[in-house]
């Protein structure tokens, strides 16, 4: 993934963040208890600077506790309350983990960053939850390797996604550029 060019342009960058957060609060809806944060974290990591990163994560995660509590009914329990506080860290702790990593490999191409950048990401993330899980919350049946795995397959298919949906923004940003560049000044 490479960032979308360039994304100091205030409606470039807010559109990626914007359509950061749609994605999130439509896989909250789509698949529940499965939203991929650590897809998510990455592509922000990528694509924004480490404060937008940060305040893009919080946003996707607030999406999808609003989502989740607004239109889905989760219950008020101090337990789901919980679930959702610590989801919110390990979802940081992983945009954490992938910017350290990409800036360590700064030198290697996109698509080798992007790979390690979600492995660290992804482990970071569940290990966050499992130790919420083990210490505090309970629930640690899921995290029984058919769902891992389930949790897995769907934060790829994300990222791949967000891949696409990076290019496609690139491609449009840039062929909107070459437009506004070669359009002939217009005096009044």
């Amino acid at each position: 993934m490479k960032p979308i060019a360039p994304t100091d342009v205030l409606w470039v960058r807010t559109l990626w963040i914007g359509a950061l957060v749609a994605v999130s609060a439509w896989l909250t809806a789509t698949y529940m208890c499965i939203v991929p944060f650590a897809a998510l974290g990455v592509a922000a990591a990528m694509t924004l600077s480490g404060r937008q990163a940060l305040v893009c994560t919080t946003a996707v995660w607030l999406a999808n506790q609003a989502a989740g509590f607004g239109f889905m009914g989760y219950p008020w329990t101090l337990n789901t309350i919980g679930w959702g506080a610590a989801i919110g860290v390990a979802a940081v702790g992983g945009t954490l983990a992938a910017q350290w990593l990409l800036r360590r490999l700064a030198g290697l191409r996109s698509s080798v960053q992007t790979a390690i950048a979600f492995v660290i990401a992804f482990g970071v993330y569940q290990s966050a939850l499992y130790g919420a899980a083990v210490a505090v919350l309970g629930g640690t049946a899921a995290f029984a390797p058919g769902i891992i795995v389930q949790v897995l397959g769907v934060n790829l298919a994300a990222l791949v996604g967000l891949w696409g949906l990076n290019q496609l923004l690139t491609v449009a940003f840039s062929s909107y550029r070459r437009r506004v560049s070669a359009a002939p000044a217009r005096f009044a």
